[in-house]
């Protein structure tokens, strides 16, 4: 049988990279992970956590979803695998941030804006649900006349914001954000640039990173 791409590029894994920084790889498999964030990113494969970070492996502890959406907290749900991550990082491994990172040009939040047939897209129809306050309020600021472009740029900003809200429906969550031990991040990677800019919930608005590189120092 013929070898993938992808396994030949794990061939190009083990003779580099993982040579390279085998101690510490090694120490992350044998002592266990202990990622200081939590990253909950779109599922988007032109968005790549460690690559926009600039982190290696055991840093960021990632949930990717379509749309970077976070469920409200509902315990009697069967299945939710955004809702157990979110879980397991803040009750098990103590992560210190919280990052909800969206990004331009999403195809989550284009598709709020479009028809979307029932029976190919059954589960991502309702899971797109979780995006609907987005596109509501991007239209009452914006009006209906407003370009699909614009929309959907200010439909990106504001999900990352209400999935903040989610995000603090979850008891532990609120709970650890309220003793100072948790700290909760709103991000948009802007995929042309690759820059990143940040919610500034005192101003209600996104600035960029360097700005507040600026008032750390």
């Amino acid at each position: 049988m013929q070898k993938s791409r992808l396994l030949q590029g794990n061939e190009v894994f083990q003779k580099s990279y993982f040579k390279t920084h085998e101690k510490a790889l090694l120490d992350l498999a044998t002592k266990g992970q202990h990622p200081k964030a939590l990253f909950i990113g779109c599922a988007d494969s032109r968005v790549v956590p460690n690559l926009i970070t600039d982190t290696p492996p055991g840093d960021l502890f990632v949930i990717r979803n379509v749309g970077n959406f976070v469920a409200p907290y509902k315990p009697d749900e069967d299945y939710h695998s955004t809702a157990a991550g979110i879980e397991y990082a803040v009750s098990a491994l103590n992560v210190s941030e919280i990052i909800i990172c969206g990004h331009t040009h999403c195809g989550a939040i284009a598709s709020l804006y479009s028809d979307i047939e029932d029976k190919p897209f059954i589960h991502t129809k309702k899971w797109l649900s979780l995006g609907h306050k987005a596109k509501t309020n991007a239209l009452l600021a914006l009006g209906k006349d407003a370009t699909r472009s614009d929309l959907c740029r200010l439909s990106e900003k504001l999900n990352v914001v209400f999935q903040i809200e989610n995000l603090l429906t979850y008891p532990y969550v609120k709970e650890k954000v309220e003793a100072g031990e948790l700290h909760i991040h709103g991000w948009l990677y802007d995929m042309e640039r690759g820059t990143i800019e940040y919610y500034d919930p005192d101003l209600s608005t996104f600035s960029p990173i360097e700005e507040l590189k600026e008032e750390e120092h």
